[in-house]
């Protein structure tokens, strides 16, 4: 007999890619050394969905040969050789620059977001909106 049951409704899959994934492994390398692994467990432990482990070590790569990032192999542990990763210069002032832009841009969808629950709440108590401004396009 089938199960009739449907699955319930997921939230739409969000992706971290481009810049803003370089951004996060920069800034999860900011104080520390890390393996590819370990970053991919930080990205699932900050609450991020999780994606194939491969667009981390991908974007390492790149990451390295752009110069944000450096790498050497750690043999200190027992087991095989693994590659641990460190920012580089180049890769704090990308960093640096991106938080700017990224507390820019959250101050505007701050904003965008308080004005949208005022709406709300003029609307909810009833009250009358005020007459907007000929030719702003509203």
């Amino acid at each position: 007999m089938a199960d009739d049951k449907k699955a319930p409704p997921q939230d739409p899959p969000f992706r971290l890619h481009g810049d803003l994934l370089t951004t996060t492994l920069l800034a999860f390398l900011k104080n520390w050394n890390a393996y590819g692994y370990q970053l991919t467990q930080r990205l699932a432990e900050a609450g991020l969905p999780a994606f194939d482990s491969g667009t981390v070590y991908r974007t390492l790569r790149q990451m390295e040969r752009t110069g944000m990032v450096s790498s050497f192999w750690d043999t200190s542990e027992s087991g095989p050789a693994r590659r641990m990763y460190s920012l580089t210069k180049a890769g704090e002032l990308f960093l640096s620059g991106w938080i700017d832009v990224l507390g820019k841009y959250q101050a505007v969808l701050q904003k965008t977001i308080e004005d949208i629950n005022t709406q709300h709440h003029i609307e909810d108590a009833g009250e009358e909106q005020p007459p907007r401004a000929a030719g702003t396009g509203a």
